[in-house]
């Protein structure tokens, strides 16, 4: 990477006219260490000017399995639905912190969140981060209860490299009293074959990053393992449950989101699909962008509709 990507340049990217080419036009990723610092510009502009809900937050709160998660709790009376949140970043970076202003905005609208911190890739590759996403759902579900939230009422979701992995985890526990109820999917990657080649509007920066997290995620396994459910679940795209599928226009995920979503009207799951117009990678954390603030609610709305 010839130079990091500052906070301002993200900015000034996003709200270019023609944001997908500003954010092609950025100097390109070449390692995992570029990428954590493309993560650390957006975190700081992601979180500035957190809305004043008066919900509370429980930092590192104890889970299973030795790890720790962020508890976003509304303000009122409860028992609240319950959203498991699983962060993005390309299972290589980021944390429950990053996505604190987002947390907040789903409190607003009356969801309970909790979101784990788990394991990154390349210090702990596949399996290990699908793992501490399944052992954090079974701790939510078990313990959701006693922090305002109605253990009847859980769903899974996540953004990223985090709706695929909610989509692993909701697969992967179907048939279980606990499983999911439902899964927020927000521009996932759903098939890491089509990861290969990926094609739209924001390749240069989303595309790179996309190679180099995937290698990082699976090693030296990642041929054996493309077709492996818990890397790709729309190979069991049946087992999912009601799903609220999402993805900006000019998002190289968008392929993703459309290969899920012919999947899940094979199979005759319930789903929603929103492709918002002209709208890039990350914008649900992006409230200078006008779909952010909408798709947020959007996505609320099928959780209090669907849990």
């Amino acid at each position: 990477m010839t130079k990091d990507v500052s906070t301002d340049q993200l900015a000034a990217a996003l709200t270019a006219p023609d944001a997908g080419d500003a954010l092609g036009a950025l100097a390109l990723p070449e390692t995992v260490a570029d990428l954590r610092r493309v993560m650390a510009a957006m975190s700081e502009l992601a979180n500035a000017d957190p809305p004043e809900v008066g919900a509370t937050v429980h930092e590192r709160v104890p889970m299973d399995d030795g790890l720790t998660g962020m508890v976003v709790a509304p303000s009122g009376k409860g028992p609240f639905p319950v959203l498991c949140f699983l962060h993005g970043g390309g299972w290589v970076c980021g944390s429950p912190g990053d996505y604190r202003k987002l947390l907040l905005r789903f409190a607003e609208q009356g969801i309970l969140c909790i979101a784990p911190d788990y394991r990154l890739a390349p210090e702990h590759p596949f399996p290990a981060p699908f793992e501490d996403c399944v052992s954090a759902f079974r701790w939510t579900a078990r313990e959701c209860g006693h922090l305002g939230g109605d253990p009847g009422r859980v769903g899974i979701g996540g953004d990223s490299a985090g709706g695929n992995f909610a989509a692993a985890v909701a697969a992967a526990l179907a048939g279980e009293a606990d499983a999911p109820r439902a899964a927020a999917l927000i521009y996932g990657a759903f098939d890491f074959a089509l990861l290969d080649g990926v094609r739209g509007p924001t390749d240069g920066l989303v595309a790179r990053g996309n190679d180099i997290s995937a290698r990082a995620y699976l090693g030296d396994d990642r041929e054996r393992l493309l077709d492996d459910p818990r890397v790709s679940p729309i190979h069991v795209a049946d087992r999912l449950p009601p799903c609220h599928v999402v993805v900006g226009g000019a998002d190289a995920l968008t392929r993703q989101a459309d290969a899920l979503v012919a999947r899940l009207e094979a199979s005759g799951v319930p789903h929603e699909h929103f492709v918002d117009a002209g709208m890039p990678h990350g914008y649900f954390q992006l409230e200078v962008l006008p779909a952010a603030r909408p798709a947020i609610k959007r996505l609320c709305a099928f959780l209090h509709r669907t849990l």
